[in-house]
């Protein structure tokens, strides 16, 4: 039997090869993390029991009805301002949203029975654009302004994120799970 060495140049190119190999292989968990996708983070934060608005009926005017309109007293329990379903982008996502404003004026974005996948760096975000289903949705976000309510807490579960006093609503209808690391959308939903 014939054995043949490495030459010393070979035994250095191959050394060299494997270490950036390694290297490579390092960095790529570093950036890409698989093994987030074989763990769930589940989480049940306590939703506020809230009552779904509907203009309240006309009074009738018994008197003539003077220059003064009176204010509406604020409701004295939570109130469901808006809800939204979401729809699947990168990754099949399901779940409802709620806006949830209560009677000292502050707003909650509540996401119930979140069904994700777990991801790097995905948050929650509040969107000024439109939610497109299927793969034209999947970047749709970057493209406008949002206000970012911070990391998502879980991949499934029940959630609360508190929302900024003076964000007007109606400039962002669209409730996204972005994926900052990536710049892609795990699914929207938007808020009526």
């Amino acid at each position: 039997m014939v054995r043949r060495r490495l030459s010393s140049r070979a035994r250095w190119l191959w050394g060299i090869g494997a270490a950036l190999g390694l290297t490579a292989a390092v960095v790529a968990g570093l950036v890409f993390q698989p093994w987030l996708l074989l763990i769930d983070v589940r989480v049940d934060d306590e939703i506020p029991a809230a009552v779904e608005t509907t203009p309240p009926p006309p009074e009738p005017s018994v008197e003539p009805a003077e220059d003064v309109t009176p204010t509406p007293e604020p409701p004295a329990v939570p109130v469901t301002i808006l809800t939204g379903a979401f729809v699947s982008h990168e990754h099949t996502t399901t779940g409802s949203v709620r806006v949830i404003e209560h009677p000292d004026g502050s707003r909650q974005l509540a996401i119930e029975g979140l069904e994700t996948t777990n991801g790097p760096d995905v948050h929650v975000w509040l969107s000024a654009g439109p939610v497109i289903e299927g793969f034209d949705g999947w970047f749709t976000a970057a493209g406008y302004e949002y206000v970012d309510l911070g990391p998502i807490k879980g991949n499934l579960g029940n959630q609360l994120y508190d929302i900024p006093a003076g964000v007007d609503l109606a400039a962002f209808p669209t409730v996204d799970l972005w994926c900052v690391q990536f710049s892609v959308s795990f699914g929207a939903a938007a808020l009526a």
